[in-house]
């Protein structure tokens, strides 16, 4: 999917502010265009996975000329990003993760306390700590 993001221009103190439009509450910043472009990309795939996560529905990005009349965005740059939606395919892929038989064992009791299994209770306690910032996750292009 294409969406259009506009840039607010920045200078050697001021980021570069960009806002995409058609996902609210979706924005970035970066210290160069190309930093702030390669951000909302990321603050894009993050958000939708968060929208999926949620049982939202992903927008349709619209046209630049849909948004170029909002006063808001007056003297911004436009651009389009292309996201790739393969990322974040609901497909499930199976893994074979070692571990200490203990610490399966403290997952497992946690796993079946939450009602979930071994995978759901795993997956679930990764996203919450990534979501919560402890980890910062660089997606290889």
């Amino acid at each position: 999917m294409r969406y259009p993001i506009v840039i607010e221009t920045g200078d050697e103190t001021t980021p570069f502010g960009v806002i995409v439009p058609d996902l609210p509450g979706c924005f970035s910043a970066g210290h160069s265009i190309e930093n702030a472009m390669d951000n909302a990309r990321e603050s894009i795939e993050l958000r939708m996975e968060k929208m999926l996560r949620d049982g939202i529905t992903i927008p349709e990005p619209v046209s630049i000329e849909t948004h170029r009349d909002n006063p808001e965005f007056v003297g911004w740059l436009w651009a389009i990003l292309e996201i790739d939606l393969s990322k974040l395919r609901s497909t499930t892929k199976r893994y074979n993760i070692t571990a200490p038989e203990r610490v399966m064992s403290i997952v497992d009791i946690a796993a079946h306390q939450a009602g979930e299994s071994r995978s759901t209770y795993l997956i679930r306690s990764a996203m919450i700590r990534f979501e919560e910032g402890i980890h910062k996750i660089s997606v290889e292009r």
